[in-house]
């Protein structure tokens, strides 16, 4: 990290790892996945590191069961972990009657529901561009496809009232929302916000041209804004409904966000998973990957004065 140029707007709060993804605050520390070590580690605002666990088949999304039990999505064999008291992890569910590529971020509602998106298809083979679905994990480990036809769905995060779930789609130039009914299924789709037209087509090359700005990860204020890492655009984005952009923050040429969450001790803190590209062959030959952070004004979504969102989950991206 020491030959790249870092923007003087940030600190750095741990570096030299693979590919962070899905940062997560809980309990006076930042919760993260990092790829290609297969690590899900948790650190400090002093950035110790603490390794949590280790999946051979690459960690991504994290989330808790409400008796406070880790979920860590398990990308390449299509599952759902669960770390046990005793540090064993157990299969939580199956997910690859619903994902039709890697499985991706998620977002874990009060009652313990999972919701857990997917890439749609072969990514880094190159595949034709497809729709994925969302899938919804119960808190007994019953899955379900609660929504269809998404374009890459990547970051979640849930209302603090429990009543509206939003996604962003990294491939649709959009950030999509569900009214969340009673029992967990999910209403139909709405444009939260849209930063261009749905890309048409499936030639991957194609569609990615088409696209304008491209949100990954994704974390939620209490102004009810959304923070994204734009994964194309070298920049994090503060955006209101409808896709007004309210705050932009350049992450220099070097770098490029891919998540982000909010936290720290008040709660006003952004911290972004920064790395130079997304490219699986360099990400695992090297260690660029860093998590800085700065300050921010609004808090997380229902920041409380015990120093914790309260049911607010603000879900990282994955890719």
């Amino acid at each position: 990290m020491s030959d790249i140029e870092i923007p003087s707007s940030f600190s750095i709060l741990i570096s030299g790892f693979s590919f962070l993804e899905s940062p997560r605050w809980r309990e006076g520390r930042l919760w993260l996945s990092d790829f290609y070590t297969r690590q899900v580690i948790a650190c400090d605002m002093a950035g110790r590191v603490e390794k949590i666990a280790e999946l051979p088949h690459q960690p991504s999304g994290l989330g808790w069961l409400p008796d406070g039990r880790l979920l860590v999505v398990s990308m390449r064999d299509r599952k759902l972990m669960r770390r046990e008291a005793d540090g064993r992890l157990l299969v939580h569910a199956d997910l690859s009657a619903v994902a039709g590529g890697h499985a991706n971020d998620m977002a874990v509602d009060r009652h313990g529901n999972a919701y857990v998106g997917n890439f749609g298809f072969d990514l880094a083979g190159g595949g034709t561009v497809r729709s994925a679905q969302l899938a919804r994990v119960a808190p007994d480990g019953q899955v379900v496809a609660v929504a269809y036809d998404l374009r890459f769905p990547n970051g979640i995060v849930i209302t603090p009232d429990g009543q509206t779930l939003i996604v962003a789609e990294t491939m649709g130039n959009r950030l999509s929302a569900f009214a969340i009914a009673d029992d967990g299924s999910l209403g139909s789709r709405v444009d939260w916000a849209k930063f261009g037209p749905l890309p048409e087509g499936s030639d991957l090359q194609s569609v990615k041209e088409q696209i304008e700005v491209a949100p990954d990860g994704v974390a939620l204020d209490d102004a009810g804004a959304v923070w994204l890492a734009d994964a194309i655009g070298h920049r994090v984005l503060r955006v209101a409904r409808g896709g007004r952009v309210l705050q932009e923050v350049s992450t220099g040429r070097a770098m490029r966000a891919y998540a982000c969450a909010l936290g720290g001790p008040d709660g006003r803190t952004l911290f972004l998973c920064v790395a130079p590209d997304p490219d699986e062959q360099a990400r695992k030959a090297a260690r660029d990957a860093a998590v800085w952070h700065l300050p921010v004004n609004v808090p997380a979504a229902g920041w409380a004065a015990a120093g914790a969102p309260a049911q607010a989950m603000a879900a990282g991206g994955a890719g």
